[in-house]
């Protein structure tokens, strides 16, 4: 395993982090793994070097944080030995105040992640979404709160537009609020908007990038029809896919990492990574998985080295998209 900085921030990550949006309850999503079957693979990334995780609030609306605060309390020695992101805006009940990023909502929330987490502080408090109904000087100076009362250690954004992260960054540097250090968003091979804009911004400000959905849903695999099928439960299901991919483009693509990792001699998911982290200003990418064997094609990709020749293969096929994934 690699480890590099979060940005410009001191604090050092894994260049794969393990994202638990699929460790829960199945009451929640009927692909979600219960926590005895998503033990090991917890303890397979820490064998394998993991030491960034990421969940959120709204994973099965607390589950995932109750399993993975418990699971790395057993795995590792220290507080110091992992490092830990969640996130607050999505909805966590039906009342008007039990989402969105007001100084209300942070202040609760904070409190209720590290309750679910068993744990003091949470490394990486991330918003989840940009929320139009909160001036963002109120949310910024809300998150600057709980980072000097010692309840988180940094903050980072997930998925908006360039604009309102800039308006976000500068905002805090106006007030002398705290900073971001990373920004999590939409990128993959099938989707590569952000390279227009949010990415050279990120590396502009010295912000890591920790790309969720690296493997479009598992697009990139090469099991999905352009029926909009696929051979397990949640391709079969996940209407979210579904609005993001399956354009003939797509297809290309995929046919394309089918191609280029059977010549490499490695699989899809290997491959799908490691042009990745080839990317200017690419941190770790999130990768869920629920098989052990995904866990470990995932790390081989720190090791892959691509040629110029098989970047410019694999992105060739590409066409300008909507943006996608901001809601």
């Amino acid at each position: 395993m690699e480890y590099v900085n979060l940005g410009k921030a001191g604090i050092k990550v894994s260049r794969i982090c393990l994202g638990t949006l699929t460790f829960g309850t199945r009451k929640w999503r009927d692909w979600t793994l219960e926590e005895e079957e998503a033990r090991p693979i917890f303890r397979r990334a820490a064998e394998l070097g993991i030491n960034f995780f990421d969940t959120a609030d709204v994973y099965s609306l607390g589950v995932s944080e109750q399993i993975t605060g418990r699971a790395l309390k057993e795995l590792f020695k220290g507080r110091d030995e992992f490092v830990l992101a969640t996130k607050v805006h999505q909805p966590m009940g039906d009342k008007p105040n039990q989402q969105g990023l007001s100084r209300k909502h942070i202040l609760d929330s904070i409190d209720a992640s590290l309750r679910r987490l068993g744990l003091d502080y949470v490394d990486l408090y991330q918003i989840h979404r940009w929320d139009p109904g909160t001036p963002i000087e109120e949310t910024m100076e809300a998150l600057h709160d709980v980072v000097r009362v010692g309840k988180v250690r940094y903050i980072g954004v997930s998925s908006m537009y360039a604009w309102q992260f800039a308006k976000a960054v500068f905002t805090a540097d106006l007030h002398g609020w705290t900073r971001f250090v990373s920004m999590q968003n939409h990128y993959n091979m099938i989707y590569r908007e952000e390279e227009r804009e949010m990415i050279p911004f990120c590396m502009d400000q010295g912000i890591g990038v920790i790309p969720w959905s690296p493997l479009a849903r598992g697009f990139l695999m090469g099991n999905r029809t352009r029926e909009k099928g696929g051979e397990t439960t949640r391709a079969k299901s996940d209407g979210f896919a579904h609005s993001m991919y399956y354009q003939d483009v797509d297809f290309e693509i995929a046919d394309r990492v089918g191609t280029l990792s059977g010549r490499l001699g490695i699989a899809r998911a290997t491959l799908a990574l490691a042009w990745m982290l080839h990317k200017p200003g690419i941190t770790s990418p999130i990768v869920g998985t629920t098989k052990l064997q995904h866990l470990e094609e995932a790390v081989a990709a720190v090791g892959v080295k691509l040629s110029r020749d098989d970047m410019a293969y694999l992105e060739e096929p590409y066409r300008p998209k909507d943006v996608l994934g901001f809601s």
